[in-house]
């Protein structure tokens, strides 16, 4: 019995938007120990850049991820910061 190969990844290129605030969350990584919590509060933080979502503020606190050596409130600052740098270079 064979296995197939696994399908090729696609990254998305460093201008986008997608990838702006994955790395936000990412830079942030000794906040948020846990790589999956890192990464449901990206994508919750990408739908609130495309005005999907709700703001920083209330993510921090409903997507329910392990914050380490800082408060909730903290971060979320930290977060809405950077953000705020994505928006004015739309």
């Amino acid at each position: 019995m064979t296995t197939l190969t696994p399908p090729a990844t696609k990254f998305f290129p460093d201008d986008s938007i997608e990838k702006q605030v994955y790395n936000i969350v990412e830079s942030l990584s000794q906040y948020l120990p846990i790589a999956n919590d890192r990464n449901r509060l990206s994508f919750s933080l990408y739908k609130y850049v495309k005005g999907e979502g709700d703001s920083p503020e209330i993510l921090v606190k409903t997507t329910k991820v392990k914050i380490v050596g800082i408060s909730s409130n903290e971060l979320a600052k930290k977060i809405s910061a950077e953000i705020a740098n994505i928006k004015k270079s739309e």
